[in-house]
């Protein structure tokens, strides 16, 4: 084996190396910029809510956003107890299961 000198990038060329260099410089600098140089973030806003369809009840259409997110978590409350049904239903299903197993395996 042939000894390599040391502090040198092999297979690059000394072009490269300054490419490199450069890349790096430009890098650092465009990460070191300062943040106020960037444009104002705009603020969040909220959708229009749609336009009520014809013959909907007065009642039927959510007056806020906030009204939306409070009705889909209120049903999600209640999906969430219809998932735990069958759980709750487990003591009185269990004195009954052996029957109910007898007469599925007769059909």
């Amino acid at each position: 084996m042939t000894a390599r000198p040391l502090g040198r990038c092999h297979g690059m060329t000394k072009t490269q190396r300054m490419l490199a260099a450069i890349a790096l410089a430009g890098a650092a600098a465009g990460l070191a910029a300062p943040a106020a140089s960037a444009a104002p973030i705009s603020p969040l806003t909220l959708p229009d809510l749609p336009a009520a369809a014809p013959g909907m009840p007065a009642g039927a259409q959510p007056t806020s956003v906030q009204e939306i997110g409070s009705q889909l978590g209120s049903g999600a409350n209640q999906l969430n107890a219809l998932m735990e049904l069958p759980n709750q239903l487990a003591p009185v299903i269990a004195p009954v299961q052996p029957l109910t197993d007898l007469a599925g395996g007769l059909e």
